[in-house]
């Protein structure tokens, strides 16, 4: 009862695609992620190499010098938010502030996957400028959602202040991380703080609630420093004899552990860490081994047509993602459009749901477009993440969609109720839902599959994402509808007319495809993260164990008894 039949999914992609369109495939995703590299480039240099030179003069590592120490030899860094604030510019700096001055990510520290936040200190020393705090709020929310230990390396020198009015009041406010800080430890989520440098203001209070707080000698937590201090000129005081770890380890407790640098702070989080309960990854692997896609991942990128118009076979994708290319697809005999089934990432269970592209058949139906939501497999769907939920299956979207259908038919099926049906489900939801926008990501599909706004626990987007609620050039016919016929051609005789119409319709129609750049949606954190194509695979391994490394807090059913086993009895074509 226990077994399902996985089969292969995928082919060769000689099979599949030409040379030639292999090779042009692939050269066009080439040269947008060396795009996207070329930003992470800039963004992990911080502020150049001067203020490395700076940090390393105060006897203190860089924020990456002390991430690279802090993760396991050999692993990886899931780093998300690495765009937040790309391109902006602040009032009192001739700078700008990349990635927001902070560094977020998911890494193996003791073999435990673990939420880092790091102030970066060649950034204005740590400061947090706007879209700091939702930055730091988004990785506390992962760590809690999922119940993975956050470490702390603070570093921070307070808010940028001339920008205070971005950062300091409003709901999701600076001090709304210390709310976070309260909402983790009452949820019972291990807290473990560093303490660097400057933490003056917000930066001081962010340690406080974790569960240990280190501070090394050159450290110092204060709420106001010796600057804002009446009489500490005159006193000869600085912010060390202020708030330093005489004062926090030894006088007020703020503080449990004194170190003399950075390397022996790190070095005792990792011995912390390693105290927590191990993952349970191998116990809920049930017997199975994380095991590569038949189909190489690194093929994944030559997949997608350089025109965002064409289609691509959805099971190719798939085949490049999961264990052994092995899949099992739910109702296959409905809702065609739709692709729901089970696969193994990194030896773990996780539900997927997907949209085909193309010319779809549907039994009784005929064809439809695929790429869009009608009432079967909205009905599909809603079905098989329900039963996900109910057996503490993570779930896999993967988006590429153009909106609901429309029309007649549509309305009279009662499509926004079905609609509303599957958004309820995904806002209730308490397994971990993790949502990848291969390409489109358009109108309300879009909230539907659970987009960012339904909060999945991560939105990765990659290169040739498009996220908006229509394609430029349908929105700019919406925009000039009055000025255009049944067929959507300018309905003037007027050659001025139709000159000044069709330079509006395309501009309209340029800039809203130009904000639909992934980077630009990254930069407004209206997506996580941009990964590049050979990134996703190790990605959702991340995430996947991540989702089933802690235990006791969410529904994990026995496979043995999943109601899924029920679904696909119930829903067999006999």
């Amino acid at each position: 009862m226990a077994r399902f039949d996985l089969r292969s999914w995928g082919s060769e992609t000689d099979a599949v695609l030409s040379d030639a369109e292999q090779q042009a495939n692939r050269e066009h995703m080439a040269a947008l992620e060396d795009e996207l590299r070329a930003k992470r480039d800039v963004v992990h240099a911080g502020w150049g190499e001067k203020a490395v030179g700076r940090v390393h003069a105060k006897g203190k590592w860089t924020t990456w010098e002390r991430i690279e120490f802090l993760k396991d030899d050999g692993t990886e860094v899931f780093e998300f938010g690495t765009l937040v604030n790309w391109g902006r510019e602040f009032a009192g700096s001739r700078r700008q502030a990349p990635g927001a001055g902070v560094v977020t990510a998911m890494v193996t520290i003791e073999g435990r996957w673990c939420v880092v936040v790091a102030n970066d200190n060649t950034v204005a020393s740590g400061a947090w400028w706007p879209k700091t705090p939702e930055k730091i709020q988004r990785a506390q929310e992962v760590a809690k959602k999922m119940r993975l230990p956050i470490v702390y390396l603070v570093d921070c020198s307070g808010l940028f202040l001339p920008e205070q009015s971005a950062t300091f009041a409003g709901l999701t406010g600076a001090g709304h991380i210390f709310k976070k800080n309260a909402e983790l430890a009452d949820a019972g989520v291990p807290q473990i703080a560093g303490v660097f440098g400057d933490c003056i203001a917000g930066g001081g209070y962010m340690p406080i609630i974790s569960d240990r707080v280190y501070m090394t000698e050159g450290a110092y937590m204060v709420i106001a420093g010796a600057a804002l201090i009446r009489g500490a000129k005159s006193l000869k005081l600085t912010s060390l004899d202020i708030g330093g770890p005489e004062v926090h380890v030894h006088q007020s407790g703020c503080a449990d552990v004194r170190v003399p640098d950075d390397e022996t702070a790190l070095i005792r989080i990792r011995g912390d860490v390693a105290r927590l309960p191990s993952s349970a990854n191998d116990f809920y692997r049930h017997g199975a081994e994380p095991m590569d896609p038949r189909y190489p991942a690194r093929d994944l990128g030559c997949l997608f047509p350089r025109d965002h118009r064409q289609v691509y076979d959805i099971e190719e994708v798939i085949g490049r993602l999961v264990d052994q290319s092995l899949f099992h697809e739910m109702m296959p005999h409905i809702g065609r459009e739709m692709v729901c089934g089970l696969a193994r990432i990194s030896g773990l269970w996780v539900g997927i749901v997907a949209n085909r592209q193309g010319l779809v058949d549907e039994p009784g139906r005929g064809k439809k477009a695929g790429g869009a939501l009608y009432r079967e497999g909205i009905t599909k769907v809603a079905t098989f993440t329900r039963t996900c939920n109910e057996d503490g299956i993570p779930i896999l979207w993967l988006q590429d969609i153009s909106g609901f259908d429309i029309g007649v038919e549509a309305e009279r099926q009662g499509l926004l109720g079905y609609g509303s049906n599957l958004i309820y489900g995904n806002s209730t939801h308490t397994t971990p839902m993790f949502t990848v926008l291969l390409r489109k990501g358009s109108g309300a599909g879009f909230y539907a599959m659970s987009g960012m706004p339904y909060d999945p626990v991560l939105q990765l987007s990659t290169p040739i994402t498009r996220q908006a609620v229509m394609e430029g050039r349908t929105l700019a016919i919406a925009a000039y509808n009055s000025k255009l016929d049944d067929d959507f051609e300018i309905a003037t005789d007027d050659p001025d007319e139709r000159r000044e119409i069709e330079e509006g319709m395309a501009k309209v129609a340029a800039r809203i495809d130009a904000d639909m750049d992934p980077v630009k949606a990254a930069a407004r954190m209206d997506t996580d993260e941009v990964v590049c194509m050979d990134e996703l695979r190790p990605w959702l391994s991340c995430l996947v164990e991540s989702a089933w490394q802690s235990m006791g807090y969410r529904r994990t059913k026995n496979p043995r008894i999943w109601g899924m086993h029920e679904l696909e009895v119930l829903c067999t074509q006999r």
